[in-house]
């Protein structure tokens, strides 16, 4: 199926204008709203009414979370040969269906299954909607549906999280259950909702000797993931490593780290999709990564500043610290999308973006510890060092990105657009 001519114009009145953006737009959020409510309130409530240990709590989301980063790819595969709405439908509402097991969960290995098999289907599920986007948007088309889709997921995550701070409010177990019953029927619906979608016909039929996983054969995209893994890690040091530096080496009230998350969710929110604007291309989303990346160096070497100074001034730098950052981020997601899905077959594009994902997984394995060696336990000279991790890695994606197009025929990606 062919995508329709694409406008200039994503949205009129703040609803976009193309159809399947609306129908994206309405799963997503829905789905996000039901989760943002319950990353809220799941820890304490499995510690405090379930009478889980906090390690047991952690042990089971770190199995959750390896199982999730093996299923993502095969997942995505799946997407590309039966269809991707189809099986987006099916694995979002999945999702939905076995989360709504957590409001029987009593102990900690009834967790752990449930846990694992949520994070697969919701993972998966991510996987094969990007693989849809990448084909039925391409270019710079895809990277503006997924700017939009992230300022929805922020707006959605952050209405979900008021209401999971209501239910932390009552501190009663109905209303914890009542959080983990919403979130599993939105995630039905929002399963649901995707049907709206067009219909696109899956894959052809592998050829003789093909590959069934041919993402895991094409070197220049392994290491193009392992690059924007790199990059990813400025995502762990907002939610880690700030907190950390903010309650260990500064001077600034502890609450700042409060206002400096509202300051991030709030700017991605309204100013992602234009932050994204002309981004189109492998070649411009490769430079685009390297502008983001510089600005998060440049945020890195200000926040380290602020362990320097007096309480204001700490929280002034803190503050014009993350105002830098967010628009590295901004900037730097754009250009990794763009990159992930001009490199990719559009008949694979979702094994290829559920690969693709595996970088921002391996990065939440790698970097809380890595962040908190170098800006926590060595101090100010490690936020220089991670900036130049940061940026090294955005430069290196220039010349990798172009070893990529020069051997999209020798792996089989002749769609890839560049």
């Amino acid at each position: 199926m062919s995508a329709p001519a694409t406008t200039s114009r994503l949205t009129r009145r703040g609803i976009p204008v193309d159809p399947r953006l609306r129908v994206l737009a309405l799963g997503t959020f829905v789905n996000r709203a039901g989760a943002g409510a319950t990353v809220t309130t799941f820890a304490l409530y499995f510690t405090r009414v379930v009478g889980l240990s906090a390690a047991q709590v952690g042990l089971a989301l770190s199995i959750a979370a390896v199982v999730g980063m093996l299923a993502q790819v095969p997942l995505g595969h799946l997407g590309d040969t039966r269809g991707p709405r189809e099986v987006m439908s099916a694995l979002t509402a999945g999702f939905g269906a076995v989360g709504l097991l957590f409001l029987v969960v009593r102990d900690f290995w009834t967790l752990t299954l449930v846990l694992a098999v949520v994070t697969a289907l919701q993972n998966g599920g991510g996987s094969v909607r990007n693989g849809y986007i990448g084909r039925i948007a391409v270019g710079g088309s895809g990277v503006a549906f997924k700017a939009y889709l992230r300022a929805v997921t922020n707006l959605a995550m952050s209405l979900g999280a008021a209401l999971g701070g209501i239910a932390l409010w009552v501190d009663r177990p109905w209303a914890y259950l009542a959080v983990f019953a919403v979130d599993g029927v939105t995630g039905i619906v929002a399963g649901l909702v995707s049907l709206r979608l067009p219909h696109l016909s899956p894959a052809p039929a592998r050829g003789a000797g093909e590959p069934r996983l041919a993402v895991l054969r094409d070197t220049p995209y392994v290491v193009v993931t392992l690059l924007t893994g790199i990059v990813a890690m400025h995502f762990v040091v907002m939610e880690i490593g700030i907190p950390l530096w903010v309650s260990q080496h500064t001077k600034a009230p502890t609450a700042i780290v409060a206002v400096l998350l509202v300051l991030n969710t709030v700017a991605v929110t309204l100013f992602q999709v234009r932050m994204t604007r002309g981004v189109d291309g492998v070649v411009e989303s490769s430079r685009t990564m390297v502008h983001g990346a510089l600005w998060i160096a440049v945020a890195f070497a200000v926040i380290a500043t602020s362990g320097w100074l007096g309480p204001v001034g700490a929280a002034a730098v803190l503050v014009v610290g993350a105002a830098v950052h967010v628009v590295g981020e901004m900037r730097s997601s754009g250009g990794q999308w763009g990159v992930q899905m001009g490199l990719a077959p559009q008949e694979r594009q979702g094994q290829y973006q559920g690969f693709a994902g595996l970088g921002f997984s391996l990065s939440n394995v790698v970097a809380p510890t890595l962040i908190t060696l170098l800006c926590i336990e060595w101090g100010w000279p490690g936020w220089l060092v991670l900036a130049a991790l940061v940026l090294g890695a955005a430069l290196a994606l220039r010349p990798v990105t172009a070893w990529a197009q020069r051997t999209r025929e020798r792996y089989g990606a002749l769609s890839a657009t560049g």
